[in-house]
């Protein structure tokens, strides 16, 4: 079963049950995949899905760092539901340790040997690692690796 298809079947579950947060959260998700549709001009695959669902995640991860910092716990509440919503559709999320795995191999199949290398890491790895590592902790590894 693709993933649109997993979230069409989850929001016919959600609306017969009564669960308003999950159906409005699956509404937003297929508005966002629907966007992405039109923008593509053709149906996505559920690889071009999974990165609209990562970007989905990325913008409640944001909006729950800016609530915070704004002392709105009742909006933070909102978006790590969501988030945790969102992030059922996505594959499994690497650890710490099997990213920075990956991103050593990467240096060292790419010779880098200073920060002047990174663009090229980053880009390397991000391909490989789609949809499975936030782009925010990936970075912070490659400057680690390739400053220490």
């Amino acid at each position: 079963m693709s993933v649109i298809d997993q979230i069409n079947s989850d929001l016919k579950t959600a609306m017969k049950s009564g669960q308003k947060e999950l159906v409005a959260t699956l509404r937003s998700l297929k508005s966002a995949i629907k966007y992405a549709e039109i923008e593509a001009g053709g149906e996505l695959n559920d690889e071009a899905t999974i990165g609209v669902l990562s970007k989905q995640a990325k913008q409640r991860r944001d909006s729950i760092a800016e609530f915070e910092k704004a002392g709105r716990s009742d909006l933070v509440a909102q978006e790590t539901a969501e988030l945790q919503i969102i992030e059922t559709y996505l594959p499994a999320q690497l650890s710490e340790e099997e990213i920075r795995a990956k991103v050593q191999a990467v240096i060292t199949a790419l010779n880098v040997t200073d920060t002047k290398g990174m663009g090229q890491v980053m880009k390397q790895v991000m391909a490989d690692l789609k949809g499975q590592a936030d782009g925010k902790t990936v970075n912070q590894i490659v400057r680690q690796l390739l400053s220490g």
